[in-house]
């Protein structure tokens, strides 16, 4: 089996890290600041495992969150819409609105989009497509926030960099919250928000800790452990 072997830009980085410290959030956003940069911005992901059991479907968490200043992206969303709202889905912001002319256009192949948001009335059309929408994780939900009569704002929040998370086989959640170039307010900002959010998902059927680790990295560097403040239940 080969070993894999860091760039030497990565190597200098991990140099800057404590990997068995944890960091304050101001503090992680600090180090990161002075890893080598690359050419490209670099996006900034964070890590958050969770005490919970995903076969459990109290415990499997799914659903989106609205950062203070965005992820630096803006997605291309469409909705299936229709009458009045459409206009004004595509005023918000929509690249492309319609019912059952809008799913066609996907079942013949079309999919340049980042995210689809639906009003309840059209799921009648969207359904159709979980074959194809499914596997990308494209396909509107309730729990999501993207199938929801207010169609407008979800567009809005959505095309404005609205993420969506929910936890894998491990019990962990991984999301975008940024990007390098940010400085290291609206990232830390960006992530006590987050943070705050997932801690009031908290389920009742969790014993102990529920945030059990946090670590944030750029695309190419290596991870800095967060601070986790214990969340016991009241």
């Amino acid at each position: 089996m080969a070993v894999k072997v860091r760039s030497k830009r990565y190597q200098q980085a991990a140099k800057a890290v404590d990997a068995n410290k944890r960091y304050t959030i101001e503090e992680a956003f600090e180090v990161l600041a002075r890893f080598p940069k690359t050419k490209f911005d670099e996006t900034v992901n964070v890590a958050v495992k969770l005490n919970v059991d995903p076969k459990k479907a109290d415990q499997n968490l799914r659903g989106a969150v609205s950062l203070p200043h965005g992820v630096g992206k803006t997605a291309r969303v469409i909705a299936f819409v229709e009458g009045d709202l459409a206009e004004k889905a595509k005023a918000a912001g929509a690249i492309a609105v319609g019912g059952a002319d809008l799913a066609k256009k996907i079942e013949d192949g079309w999919l340049d989009f980042d995210k689809a948001i639906a009003h309840p009335s059209q799921m009648r059309h969207v359904g159709k497509l979980g074959k194809v929408l499914g596997p990308k994780n494209l396909m509107p939900t309730p729990k999501a926030g993207t199938v929801t009569e207010d169609v407008v704002t979800a567009v809005k929040e959505f095309a404005g960099g609205r993420v969506e998370y929910r936890t894998d086989a491990g019990g962990n959640i991984h999301l975008a919250i940024g990007k390098r170039s940010f400085d290291k307010k609206k990232l830390s900002e960006n992530l006590s928000h987050l943070l705050g959010h997932i801690n009031s998902l908290r389920p009742q059927t969790v014993k102990g800790n529920f945030v059990q680790r946090v670590s944030v990295a750029g695309t190419m560097t290596p991870g800095i452990n967060i601070v986790v403040v214990e969340t016991q239940p009241a």
